[in-house]
């Protein structure tokens, strides 16, 4: 859907309620865990994440694709943002949420988004060459910065696709290239590449074969030169193995699916490494439960019928990884 003329009009973030996360990753980074951020593409998925971090006391950022705000339109997903915090403020004891741009590639899309009432943005120019991604970065934290706007930058490529983003190869994060690219650009967090990557495929097993490692010694290489800053990991979906089982069982096709294992996840959110990315596995739910609802159910038609069962399937599946993986339970 084409960006209406509302949406150019600027607003910030606090006037909506949201909070940049600069104090989310300082509490993170004190007391050993990993703030959520969880992509959303609909009303139902935003439900289940604003509901699922309210009860387990989470703090939680709501990311947002390009490709997701060109599907809602920029205006209705502004207000969809603030009725969340809204809904969330009647069920009580509200935890702090950011709206954060997931994958920007340019300056005109961080630019839309800030004067919208993001709290947040990334810009990804990862796969351009070290001198044109510290220009550009650097080129969004100077608009942001006035505006109180935190700034995700990305050093290292994630392989994989899932939606807006793609990349045939990865390469991982060289570690002699964070202090001066952090000092360059000024950014607030650091997305680095350790063998994380996008989508529900993030590896070609042969059979027998398991998930390869996270490279940890990266991560203790980039704590090591840059201290106290705040790591971003993103394609960490974990391919829940029962959802793909399901989806599988009702008429789907995805063998061969395989995610970052959850223990590994966890030993992360120990470290620097305090804002954890996940989008497939809430897409894998959702779609596994829709299935088994047409499977049992050939006649339904009532989108609530499905959407309903789906919903309440993310909410424990986003409360289990906030107490199990992230450690973010509790915490507000």
């Amino acid at each position: 859907m084409p960006e209406t003329a509302a949406a150019a009009k600027p607003v910030s973030y606090k006037e909506l309620g949201f909070v940049n996360t600069r104090e989310m990753f300082k509490d993170a980074m004190k007391k050993g865990y990993a703030v959520p951020a969880y992509n959303f593409n609909n009303m139902e998925q935003l439900q289940a994440i604003i509901t699922a971090c309210q009860q387990s006391r989470s703090p939680v950022i709501l990311q947002v694709s390009k490709g997701a705000r060109e599907y809602a339109d920029a205006t209705l997903l502004r207000w969809m943002g603030r009725g969340a915090l809204e809904m969330m403020r009647e069920l009580g004891r509200p935890v702090p949420v950011a709206l954060h741009l997931d994958h920007g590639d340019t300056f005109e899309l961080c630019k839309s988004c800030i004067d919208s009432g993001f709290s947040s943005v990334m810009i990804d120019a990862s796969s351009k060459p070290f001198a044109e991604n510290v220009a550009l970065t650097r080129k969004v934290v100077e608009y942001a910065r006035p505006r109180d706007v935190t700034v995700e930058g990305e050093l290292g490529v994630l392989a994989g696709i899932e939606d807006e983003v793609s990349a045939e190869k990865s390469h991982y994060t060289d570690p002699k290239d964070v202090e001066d690219f952090v000092k360059k650009t000024g950014v607030d967090s650091l997305a680095i590449s350790i063998g994380t990557s996008h989508g529900a495929y993030k590896f070609k097993l042969k059979p027998g074969e398991s998930v390869p490692p996270l490279r940890f010694d990266i991560l203790a290489e980039v704590e090591r030169r840059i201290p106290g800053f705040p790591i971003v990991l993103h394609g960490a979906s974990s391919v829940l193995t029962s959802y793909i089982d399901m989806i599988n069982k009702y008429g789907g096709k995805m063998e061969g699916a395989a995610g970052i294992p959850e223990e590994q996840l966890r030993r992360a959110a120990k470290s620097a490494v305090c804002k954890i990315n996940i989008d497939s596995d809430g897409r894998l739910v959702m779609t596994a439960m829709i299935r088994k609802v047409f499977a049992e159910k050939p006649g339904e038609f009532d989108p609530r019928k499905y959407l309903g069962p789906a919903r309440a399937e993310l909410v424990k599946m986003y409360m289990d990884k906030n107490e199990k993986v992230l450690g973010s339970s509790g915490r507000y």
